[in-house]
């Protein structure tokens, strides 16, 4: 983004030949812009943002719509957080993010939600330009579940100069996306000086559980930036490297279910001799009436007599029994305790990995741009990041058929490793032409998720399966091409003419794993039919196919999708006198996947007094359905309550194998799932600004609401019917839940509509006097979201009494209670002489987890409000050096424990759906900043 600021007694104007941004006003210091100091009357001068039209700039209080602006230069050295978004959860209100938790891809790319809405009803912008969407789809247990957002954690905050949050929906400016609004990471445009930063910390808690010392999860990190001046007429270049290396939190309790039983005990015992039970059968109904049974049931009875545990009338049971079924009534008996002490186990050594996941991130960032002449100059920027992750998944327990003690006698601890990589790049030229602006771009973009899954098993292999697995990925690529011409016409007091085009073009790829990633087998090793004999284990459990913890994308579910999407946009400004202005903005779009879509949107501001402005606006919007949305299709095992049956009315969470299907399949056919449209909405807000200089204050409020019709949610699990009548619609559907060897099936559809009604309040002060600079600045979010009217199921579904599956309560907590509706944050921060104060408290309002409790589907865990202390203190030691300490979450605050029912066992002490904050614990870092 080029700018130019002229500056005269009293007056500041921006020119911009590039994408502009109305501004508001600022909410903390990390959220403040510089001021502009008028040398002539030696004077502060308010900036002027760039931020949310495509006229020229103007002050923050003037504009019509609320922008928040945050200063990373500034405040980075003072922050604990060194991430995008975790920077944002900290400082905006509005903004939430929260590190996930055993949730596949997730657990390594952050969702993120503005205003409460979804992270794909935010658009991102970077220099002004649309950045692409990520890959994953997200499709776990998590807040923003069913929605793809965008990576922000691909881009280095250490690049970045300062981010606009645009807080008014903004679809008939930028188009798709931009419901609940827009995000612009501007580049650093620093040039003849090299910064750095080395950050190292760690979470120091006694809460805590698998390390000792009460330390771990320990970050390295270390950013670099240098800028130099290309030729004489302000050409540069900006380059950004960062490093990050962290390890995980472990923030499991003691694992308390049954782990070993009967049969396990004298598995081990004949393993101590040599002899390896499974190797005497693939499936043991086969062996049951042969030769073989006998000779395998002596070897129980002689190995059940080294079990010395066994009190005598258990062991003369064992020995009683001649058949393999009466053994199999007998050894189901759990003996975890005793044969723990027997293997010199503990039940922390069966704990999951509960916390942040491991993982290495590496960033290059540049920024660019080199005048032609007086008039033109091109410009590019862009960069690649690539981040490996290692997750953990839920432990395969010795007891369990998922564990083939063949193999894994003691059980295993199965890993996902994600590969995610991310590649940008944007380039176009822009100048003046005849007394327009003209800035004509092109900008690529491509995410990768690639899987591998290690320390594990595809368990119908037996003895022939691999414990490491390519299990396929996800490749999203996004090019742009943009048009735009502005001109500012001498009429009324000035009048700001815009227009251009943009075409976009989207791929969405889903290539398969390795065939062992995602194949069941039959006892001889070939893939198995409907007609199949599979291999068991002892209790005559079939043994599940596929990678354990997260079966590979399957060929039939390889995707190779795209489509093109056209747009043209109008944009004018009035600003009939000095204290009245209106914005308009019209967009139309086309699909060629859904169709056409048309927007416009309305805005203004009146000037009181050169103090008081009120603000109002009013839009329509639309969000396009994701590629992703519309072709993602797999089978997962999620950890997840099926809806209740005739035969188990009152289910219980466990591990099932669950298949999102496009909404072209057969099976969402069946079921009556309509093709996915967009989204459409409609907003409104209203507001103020009022600054008292005597006091150096400013104060901004803006109540908005936001209307959503058709909104695509990732329904909850449908099951098979029960006793479907022969050739009618429900057996079909279960003919196609046999062909998918699955429990329970997912769609995204268009399932409801939803309102959001919201206030923000921002108040911002600063002092000055002799050696110290004292900012406070205070900022609050009020925000509800709520379904209304009918979910939009089809005549089948609610015939079939689905209705509630199709849009279910799981779903609904998601939706409306998963994310604060009140935060606020208050900040302090002094400087005094080399020295640097900085205080942050953070209230996070109550939410409620999404899984039921108690057998009550309509009863959840309610975690409750807390307030979160972030200090750190910094001195600079000499111009080219600053050490800063501190800590995020000093008082070391966790959120509202799980009930004991919601726990799986004591591995889940705190929601893994639901959290405001995270559940780490007291984060402390210190950090030495050079430049030179």
């Amino acid at each position: 983004m080029d700018s130019k600021i002229i500056i005269k007694p009293g007056k500041v104007l921006v020119l911009s030949a590039a994408v502009i941004f109305f501004s508001g006003i600022s909410q903390a210091q990390a959220q403040e812009t510089r001021p502009v100091r008028d040398t002539v009357s030696n004077k502060e001068i308010e900036e002027v943002v760039l931020v949310g039209s495509r006229s020229g700039g103007r002050s923050r209080a003037d504009s019509p719509v609320p922008v928040d602006v945050f200063n990373l230069k500034d405040i980075q050295q003072s922050l604990p957080q060194t991430n995008i978004n975790q920077i944002l959860n900290t400082i905006a209100p509005s903004f939430t993010s929260t590190i996930q938790t055993n949730a596949d891809g997730s657990d390594h790319s952050d969702p993120a939600q503005l205003r409460g809405l979804g992270p794909d009803q935010t658009l991102v912008l970077v220099n002004g330009k649309r950045r692409h969407n990520s890959a994953l789809v997200n499709v776990n247990g998590a807040p923003g579940r069913g929605t793809v957002g965008t990576d922000l954690n691909a881009i280095p905050a250490f690049a970045l100069s300062r981010i606009e949050v645009l807080r008014d929906g903004a679809s008939a400016q930028y188009g798709s996306d931009a419901i609940a609004g827009v995000m612009n990471l501007q580049l650093k445009r620093d040039t003849g000086k090299l910064t750095g930063q080395l950050n190292y910390g760690g979470y120091l808690t006694p809460a805590a559980n698998d390390h000792n010392g009460n330390y771990d999860g320990q970050q390295y990190q270390l950013d670099l930036n240098y800028g130099n001046k290309i030729g004489t007429k302000g050409g540069f270049y900006n380059l950004t490297w960062s490093s990050q290396f962290r390890d995980p939190t472990r923030r499991a309790g003691t694992e308390s279910g049954n782990i070993y039983n009967a049969y396990n005990a004298i598995e081990k015992r004949a393993a101590e001799n040599g002899v390896n039970l499974s190797s005497y059968f693939n499936n043991i109904n086969q062996l049951k009436g042969t030769a073989g049974e006998q000779d395998f049931v002596n070897l129980i009875h002689q190995y059940a007599q080294g079990v010395n545990y066994f009190d005598s009338a258990f062991q003369s049971s064992i020995q009683n029994a001649s058949t393999i079924t009466a053994l199999q009534s007998l050894l189901g008996a759990n003996v975890s305790d005793d044969e723990l002490a027997y293997r010199g186990q503990t039940r922390k050594d069966f704990n999951m990995q509960v916390g942040q996941s491991k993982l290495s991130n590496h960033q290059l960032f540049l920024n660019a741009e080199v005048p032609l002449n007086d008039d033109w100059k091109v410009y590019t920027f862009g960069g690649y990041s690539v981040r490996d992750g290692q997750s953990g998944g839920f432990y395969r327990r010795p007891r369990e058929a998922r564990t083939f003690t063949g193999l894994h006698i003691d059980g295993y601890l199965p890993e996902i490793h994600t590969l995610i990589q991310d590649v940008s790049l944007a380039a176009g030229v822009k100048g003046q032409w005849e007394g327009w602006n003209v800035d004509f771009s092109n900008t690529f973009g491509q995410n990768s998720f690639d899987y591998t899954i290690e320390n594990t098993g595809n368990t119908s292999l037996r003895f022939n399966s691999p414990n490491s697995f390519k299990a396929g990925g996800l490749q999203f690529l996004q090019n742009t091409v943009n048009l735009d011409f502005s001109k500012k016409f001498d009429l009324l007091q000035g009048v700001n003419f815009a227009f251009g085009a943009e075409q976009r073009y989207e791929n969405f790829k889903e290539n398969p794993g390795e065939e062992a990633s995602y194949t069941a087998y039959d006892v001889n090793g070939n893939i198995r039919t409907g007609t199949s004999v599979n291999p068991t284990d002892f209790f005559g459990a079939t043994l599940p196919g596929g990678s354990q913890v997260f079966s590979g994308f399957r060929a039939e579910n390889q995707v190779n999708k795209s489509r093109n999407a056209y747009a043209v946009y109008g944009d004018v400004e009035f600003n009939f006198t000095n204290w009245f202005l209106v914005d308009a903005a019209i967009r139309y779009e086309n699909y060629s996947d859904f169709g056409s879509t048309f927007n416009y949107k309305l805005a203004s501001r009146i000037k009181l007094s050169d103090d008081l402005n009120f603000r109002f606006a009013g839009s329509t919007g639309f969000r396009a359905p994701s590629i992703h949305q519309i072709y993602y299709n797999t089978t997962s095992t999620l950890f997840t309550t099926l809806p209740p049956t005739p035969e188990n009315p009152n289910p219980q969470p466990s591990l099932v194998e669950v298949g999102t299907f496009s909404n072209d399949s057969p099976i969402a056919k069946g079921l009556g799932i309509n093709k996915l449209k967009q989204e459409t909405s409609k907003s409104v807000s209203a507001g103020f600004t009022y600054k008292i200089p005597s006091l150096n204050l400013n104060i901004t409020a803006d109540a908005y609401f936001i209307r959503i019709d058709d909104r695509i949610v990732l329904t909850d699990q449908f099951t098979k019917f029960t006793n479907p009548a022969s050739g009618s619609p429900q057996s079909l559907v279960n003919e196609e839940f046999i062909k998918a060897d699955v429990n329970a099936a997912q769609f995204f559809a268009n399932s409801i509509d939803t309102e959001t009604k919201g206030l923000d309040v921002v108040i911002s002060h600063s002092y000055r006097t002799g050696a110290i600079k004292l900012n406070n600045d205070f900022a609050i979010n009020f925000n509800k979201t709520r379904k209304v009217g009918d979910i939009h199921a089809s005549d089948l579904l609610k015939n079939a009494g689905l209705e509630n599956t199709y849009f279910g309560e799981r779903s609904r907590v998601y939706l409306e209670d998963a994310v604060p509706k009140v935060k606020a944050s208050l900040s302090n921060n002094v400087n005094w002489n080399n020295f640097n104060f900085y205080l942050r408290n953070t209230y996070f309002g109550k939410v409620y987890g999404a899984d039921s409790i108690n057998g009550n589907p309509f009863e959840h865990q309610l975690i409750t409000d807390k307030i979160i202390t972030d200090l750190s203190i910094g001195y600079d030691i000499s111009k080219n050096f600053n050490l800063t300490i501190g800590a995020n979450n000093l008082f070391d605050i966790y959120p509202t424990k799980n009930v004991t029912a919601s726990t799986n066992n004591d591995q889940f002490i705190y929601s893994r759906s639901t959290s405001q904050f995270g559940q780490n614990g007291r984060y402390v870092f210190s950090r030495l900043t050079v430049s030179f």
